[in-house]
Formats: C-alpha cells, structure tokens, sequence
C-alpha cells in the first residue's frame, strides 16, 4: 500500500458526495488509504469584536463526517478511512492537506457562493495552489459539443502543450490509463489560422503552410511521448494534433471520457505567483468528466 492517502474534502453536498464515491474508487485502484476532510469555516482567528455566524463546535466533532460515516456503514470492499475535522479557509487548508496527500479530490462545487457557477472558488484554489495533483469531479448532465468519433472502450485523455510540456502531466496520465486499462488520448493544439500583425508599410512575411505546421507539432508531441510509452508499454497511446483552440478540444474530448488530464503553469520570474493557466480554467469549468490538474515538475523554486 502506497504511504501518502488519498484526500477527498466533503461539506456533505451532492457534489462532494459524488467526488467522495469518485474518490474511494480511485484509492482502491491505487491500493492507497482514503482521508476525508471537512472544514469547518468557523472564524477562530478572527479578532475579539467579530463575531462569528455560528458557534464553534468541539474539536475534532463534524456533523458532516459523521453524516459520511453513516453513508458508508454497512458498504463492502471500502478501502482504510480516515476522518478529520480542521478549522479554517477551505480552500487554503485543502490545498495544504496536499504536501503529505498523492491526490486531492474534490466536488466542482460546494455549498457556498452562486448556484450558477460552474466552479466553485475552493475547487479553484485548490487546484491552483496544492503540491500534489488535484481532480474536480464535475456535476452530472454537462453538455459538450463537436469533437471526433471517439471509438469503444475506456479512455482517458491528456493536453499536451508542444511549446512548453510538462513531464508530470503525461506521467499521471499514462499511469492512470494503466490503471484504468484505458487506451490514452494525447491532444496536442496548434494556433490557426495564424495572426499576423504588420505595421504600416511593412511587408507581408511568407505564407505558412498549414501541413507543415501540424507535422512540427506532431514530431514534437512523438518526441515527449515516447519515453513514457516505453515505459508504460501496455497502454495504447494516440496522439491527436489539432488546429485552433485546446480549451474547446479537450471539452470536446471530455465526453465519455473517465478523465481529462492537464497541467498546471510553472512559476516565471515576472509572474511568480502560481497561475492556472486559461486552458486549464477553462476544461475545470466545462468538461463533462472529471478533470485532474498536474503541478508542474521540476518543484518550483
């Protein structure tokens, strides 16, 4: 049994119990203990003339949990649980639990906040800010559209960046299709049609041919992937390079996927906070399975 637990953080919404069945699959497949988490939003830190909504509970009590641990009394073929109440911002206390967790999950939404979001701001920051990759489990009934036939049997499916990959990103996404004995869908995205942009009396450059931009972007994303299917042999690993907007293909690519797999922005000099990145935003708030957000590798400094 792997050390680090799987981490599932519920707040007894439908969406945090969907994440939380989502979540001890997972950790069967891993062969990994199972931590559940509420956070309790009480403000204990706040100074003597706040006051809070509500009274504190005693330490280490979560109607929530126990709620949860009645849901799953009596369940067979449970992995080891693990239950804990802590205090604080859920976002920030969640994305904390991820230095000593292999995996966070979560529900897209919780029961805070607008009812017309389709990501809710602890999912969000969770996904920005933890050590460790993070999956949003999406609410039923999303509607995706366009896309490609995408033939019989599980798969999952992984963005690939060709100007700037992440190892880590297809290293998970390889090993969960092993886990999941799922053929992997590498989606690599090139810009076009291309925009140009010329100052007044400046030449138009030469033409760019189309053919051979998608060839580049393929001879690139064959060059990252090969060393992961040399060592993941058994998982059948397509590469699908497609022109125009990534976002949109893999939304597209998301229905009757079992997962979405994408990366994370690295830290940069002139923007040292961490970022999630458009694309990745954009797939966390439409895609119609559940989606896993990797932190970049090397570890930022």
């Amino acid at each position: 049994m792997i050390s680090e637990p799987v981490v599932t953080a519920v707040d007894g919404s439908d969406d945090s119990l969907r994440a939380l069945d989502w979540a001890i699959d997972e950790t069967l497949r891993r062969r990994a203990s199972l931590k559940v988490v509420h956070v309790r939003q009480y403000p204990l830190w706040s100074p003597p003339e706040v006051i809070a909504a509500a009274p504190p509970e005693p330490p280490g009590s979560s109607p929530v949990l126990d709620r949860i641990r009645e849901r799953l009394d009596g369940r067979e073929g449970l992995p080891p649980i693990d239950y804990a109440a802590l205090d604080g911002a859920p976002g920030a206390v969640v994305a904390d639990l991820g230095a000593s967790a292999q995996l966070l999950v979560l529900g897209s939404r919780g029961r805070g906040g607008f009812a017309s979001l389709l990501l809710g701001s602890t999912s969000l920051a969770v996904a920005r800010d933890a050590d460790c990759p993070v999956v949003v489990v999406p609410r039923p009934g999303r509607e995706v559209h366009g896309g490609y036939p995408a033939g019989p049997g599980p798969r999952v499916v992984a963005g690939l960046n060709a100007d700037s990959p992440d190892e880590a990103t297809l290293a998970f996404a390889f090993a969960e299709a092993a886990m999941r004995d799922a053929r992997l869908e590498v989606l690599a995205a090139y810009p076009w049609p291309l925009q140009t942009w010329m100052l007044p009396g400046e030449m138009p450059g030469p033409a760019i041919d189309q053919d051979a931009v998608e060839h580049e972007t393929l001879t690139l994303a064959e060059g990252f992937v090969a060393p992961h299917r040399k060592a993941r042999p058994e998982v059948n690993a397509e590469i699908r390079v497609l022109p125009g907007d990534a976002a949109g293909h893999l939304v597209a690519a998301s229905r009757d996927a079992e997962l979405v797999v994408v990366g994370r922005h690295r830290r940069r000099l002139l923007a040292p906070a961490r970022m999630m990145g458009s694309v990745t935003q954009a797939v966390l708030s439409h895609a119609a399975c559940p989606v896993a957000v990797i932190p970049p590798v090397p570890p930022e400094e």
